[in-house]
C-alpha cells in the first residue's frame, strides 16, 4: 500500500504513519489477520466528536439562525452520503484494509464504510497534527458544501418534512420504532416503521436505524 499517495490527496502528511493505517483498518481485516488488533473505530469515534465540533463552530460562526436550523444544517452536511462522498473523491477505498468477503461485496464503495473511515480519517488527524489542521482538511472538503446546502434548502430531509406535516395535521410528533434486526456486526440491517400517534404510517429498511427512519414506505 503506497501510503503517499493517500497523503498527497488529504494534503497531510503523518508524522505516525501507525495512525494513518489504523485510520484504514476496518474490523473485518482484523478477522482475517490475527496480528493486527485494533480497527479504525476508536479513531471513528473520536473524528466523530472532531467533526461535530468543527462543523457547528464553522456553522454558527457564518450563520445567523435560529439553534434549530443549525442543527439542520450540520446534519445534512455531516450525513453517511456527504462523508462518503468526500471519501470517494480522496479515492480512501484503494487503501482500505478489508476481510476479502467484505471486499467482495463492495465494500471499498459502501456508502457507512466510506463515511466511517472519512471520521477515523478525521480521529488521526486529529491526534497526528492538531485541531487547526482537521479545521483546515474540512475546510476543504466538508465546509465547501454548507452554502449550498442552506441556499437551496437542502437541509429538509424527508422525515423532518413529515414530522412538519404530523405536526401541524395532527398535533403530534412523529415516532420511530425498530421492528426487527438482522445480520452480522459489520453488516447489520435494520427494519424501522413510523408511527403517528398509535398508528403505523410506513416501514422502512435500511443499514442503520437512521437511514431505515428514511426510507419508510
Amino acid at each position: 500500500m503506497d501510503i503517499k499517495k493517500l497523503e498527497n490527496s488529504l494534503e497531510i502528511v503523518f508524522s505516525d504513519k501507525s495512525l494513518l493505517t489504523n485510520a484504514l483498518t476496518h474490523r473485518s481485516y482484523l478477522n482475517e489477520n490475527k496480528n493486527v488488533k485494533t480497527s479504525n473505530e476508536r479513531l471513528e469515534f473520536l473524528g466523530d466528536s472532531v467533526l461535530q465540533f468543527l462543523t457547528s463552530e464553522y456553522i454558527y460562526n457564518n450563520y445567523n439562525a435560529q439553534e434549530g436550523l443549525l442543527t439542520s444544517y450540520r446534519a445534512a452536511v455531516v450525513r453517511t452520503e456527504s462523508l462518503a462522498e468526500e471519501s470517494l473523491k480522496l479515492k480512501v477505498g484503494d487503501f482500505l484494509l478489508l476481510s476479502k468477503g467484505e471486499e467482495s461485496t463492495g465494500g471499498r464503495e459502501r456508502p457507512y464504510i466510506m463515511a466511517n473511515t472519512f471520521e477515523a480519517l478525521l480521529g488521526a488527524i486529529y491526534l497526528d497534527k492538531g485541531i487547526e489542521k482537521c479545521r483546515s482538511f474540512l475546510q476543504r472538503t466538508i465546509f465547501t458544501k454548507i452554502e449550498d446546502v442552506v441556499k437551496n434548502h437542502k437541509y429538509k430531509d424527508c422525515k423532518s418534512e413529515f414530522q412538519e406535516l404530523a405536526q401541524e395535521r395532527k398535533g403530534v410528533t412523529p415516532i420511530y420504532k425498530v421492528l426487527d434486526e438482522w445480520g452480522p456486526d459489520h453488516d447489520k440491517k435494520f427494519k424501522v416503521a413510523v408511527f403517528v400517534g398509535a398508528k403505523s404510517e410506513g416501514v422502512g429498511e435500511g443499514l442503520s436505524k437512521q437511514r431505515a427512519g428514511r426510507a419508510q414506505k
